[in-house]
């Protein structure tokens, strides 16, 4: 489609490369727009893609990445993007933006979907129903370990000296094996269905020069563990997870710390804490390391009426569905749960 001068097309495979360098050149670029998403998602996730670019002149004026989700279960819908806090359209101007609102709400009626999500920092269609449950924890480091603990409130410093007390141990690794099954059974025992572990592999090797995976042990037991991104100036601890020992030896607390002086030590100048619900434990967690909160812009497009996605554990739909899950073994749960996660994202 045109919009004055500017063309909405699919992005091909020989644009990635200018899809990317647009991306790290905008200030409204995430780490989740980039074009190394979309064979994570179709490979790892087998959801059908439509990453669209906006042009003038040949030149790329701005991105959308979509992908569809379409379950039985679920519900049927266009979301930017699937398994990413962040997305939506980020454009030079505004005649672009509009270019790729109007492709997508289009291609959201070509494809039948009840609604069309934009996961956006800041809101871009200010008319369109909001869902407000979402927050993100973003904040600047500092280069110095004593710099960053003054700037933590007084009760989580003490979670992190326990730690450090623990004798707890850190180690950096690429092996998705030694990742996985600490994640797998923390959500196990948060009533949530697991990614696929080749989801994971994708992930390490798609984006290997970003991909951080950090391994906590106590006397040679792994007790957590957490994959991170690098992007730009910033750290994203992404997924992450532990054992039930970790709650008394403070593994989290001393985890995140110990990513955010290694981080820093790196050059690093942004934690980003990541996506948490409103009134949530990991909401509280991320309060009481002293980050402010940043509302997130979860914006829809009805289409014929539809309705917003609700794939929340607030959802009285799925009530006693996370209470079964929390019960079922762990070799159960990682076997059928890779089936319903590919939808949850």
């Amino acid at each position: 489609m045109k919009n004055q001068g500017v063309v909405v097309r699919p992005m091909e495979n020989a644009d990635a490369d200018a899809w990317d360098e647009f991306v790290r050149g905008s200030l409204q670029g995430t780490f989740f727009h980039l074009s190394r998403w979309r064979r994570v998602i179709e490979e790892g996730l087998s959801h059908k893609t439509w990453f669209l670019l906006a042009e003038q002149n040949g030149t790329i004026r701005g991105i959308l990445p979509l992908a569809e989700i379409d379950s039985w279960f679920f519900g049927h819908y266009l979301v930017s993007l699937p398994c990413c806090v962040y997305g939506g359209i980020v454009a030079a101007e505004e005649s672009a933006k509009d270019a790729l609102t109007q492709a997508a709400c289009d291609l959201a009626g070509r494809l039948g979907v009840s609604a069309l999500e934009m996961r956006n920092l800041q809101s871009q269609h200010p008319g369109w129903p909001n869902k407000e449950m979402y927050v993100t924890f973003r904040r600047s480091i500092f280069a110095e370990d004593d710099e960053n603990l003054k700037a933590i409130p007084r009760k989580q410093r003490a979670m992190i000296r326990k730690g450090i007390a623990a004798d707890l141990r850190s180690r950096t690794t690429q092996e998705i094996d030694e990742f996985y099954p600490i994640y797998a059974e923390s959500v196990r025992n948060l009533g949530t269905p697991v990614f696929p572990k080749k989801y994971f592999f994708l992930l390490t090797d798609v984006f290997s020069e970003a991909a951080d995976i950090s391994i906590i042990s106590h006397k040679g037991q792994d007790v957590a563990a957490v994959l991170s991104f690098f992007f730009r100036n910033e750290v994203l601890p992404y997924y992450g997870g532990s054992r039930p020992i970790a709650r008394a030896l403070k593994g989290n607390d001393f985890m995140y710390w110990d990513l955010m002086c290694r981080s820093a030590r790196k050059g690093v100048e942004v934690f980003d804490f990541g996506r948490s619900k409103v009134g949530t434990g990991s909401y509280s967690f991320k309060k009481n390391w002293g980050f402010t909160e940043e509302k997130l812009h979860y914006e829809y497009f009805l289409v014929n009426g539809g309705e917003m996605p609700q794939l929340n554990p607030n959802n009285p739909k799925y009530k006693y569905f996370i209470k079964a899950w929390k019960s079922l073994p762990l070799s159960v749960a990682n076997f059928v749960g890779p089936m319903l996660a590919r939808n949850l994202g």
